[in-house]
């Protein structure tokens, strides 16, 4: 087991309120003067934070990554389908794929700067698919995945976007599962990287929660309460913060060792694919400053260059 600090940057799933989590990270680089991503040793990332970590390790700054959303917003959400989720996602993959297309071209899992995991779900397999850069030398397959394939697959969200085709395979959003991957993370450095728990330090950063009473339909509904939207994200929830407890539990939140960044706001301040930007990027920056002092103790940590086999 090593004994020196193993660090980690866990970047929950959201849609569009992935420019919160971007933002953040924006101005903590001003704030701290540093460059993020080179203090990490590995980043984790599902769904929309995938995309962000995907986004790292291609070389892009935080601000380069809020100019992004910017985009996405414009060319993916800008028309959603009339049928909207009853038959047929809301939103094409088109318009996705090919702003993700600007964003890595032809580069490769293996071309990441930083060692990356990111969460996706294959239907057909019915099981868990990680992709994982080559940091071990029995990973030999993702590393030649195009990292646009990679983020089509992570951010396949149900009722969005259709499931993501990876050759004859399947996948859709990690969120289903591993909404907030922090566990999934700390669960790859122990095993995999061999790092004691003792060693590991994260910053977690989620991408907004509302606060809202709890829905009365959901006391006593039936299909027709669970199965609207408002029930998944009931389920979505719930996953992320048990995941997240149990991470809490295995790094000791009171000794400092885990560094969580979220925001509360009302019930549809923001929507997965709808949002001010000027809204969330000022919430942004307000939270960034406060929690400037937790973090900063982070900043002193500098990641050795990922080393990929095969």
């Amino acid at each position: 087991m090593t004994s020196s600090p193993f660090q980690i940057l866990s970047l929950d799933g959201g849609g569009l309120k992935g420019m919160f989590s971007a933002a953040v990270l924006a101005e903590m680089e001003t704030l701290l003067k540093t460059d993020v991503a080179s203090h990490f040793d590995l980043i984790s990332g599902t769904s929309t934070g995938g995309l962000i970590a995907l986004a790292l390790g291609a070389g892009c700054s935080p601000a380069e990554i809020v100019d992004i959303y910017t985009e996405l917003g414009a060319m993916v959400f800008g028309r959603p389908r009339r049928l909207r989720r009853i038959f047929r996602p809301k939103h094409g993959a088109e318009g996705l794929r090919s702003a993700l297309d600007r964003i890595f071209g032809e580069r490769l899992l293996r071309d990441s700067k930083r060692c990356l995991l990111i969460p996706s779900y294959s239907l057909i397999g019915a099981d868990v698919y990680i992709f994982k850069t080559p940091h071990h030398s029995r990973f030999y397959r993702d590393g030649n995945e195009r990292m646009v394939d990679v983020a089509m697959a992570t951010t396949a969200a149900p009722t969005y976007f259709p499931a993501a085709q990876l050759r004859n395979n399947r996948l859709i959003d990690g969120g289903v599962w591993a909404n907030n991957p922090a566990l999934v993370a700390i669960a790859e450095a122990h095993s995999t990287f061999e790092v004691d728990l003792a060693d590991i330090r994260m910053l977690s950063l989620g991408t907004t929660t509302e606060t809202t009473a709890p829905d009365r339909r959901f006391f006593s509904g039936g299909l027709a309460a669970w199965a609207r939207p408002s029930g998944l994200d009931v389920f979505l929830r719930a996953q992320a913060f048990g995941g997240f407890h149990t991470a809490e539990h295995l790094l000791r939140l009171d000794k400092g060792r885990l560094v969580r960044i979220d925001a509360a706001v009302p019930r549809h301040y923001f929507r997965l694919d709808r949002l001010d930007e000027s809204k969330i990027r000022g919430l942004a920056e307000h939270v960034a400053r406060i929690e400037c002092p937790h973090v900063a103790p982070l900043m002193t940590h500098t990641a050795p260059p990922p080393v990929f086999y095969n």
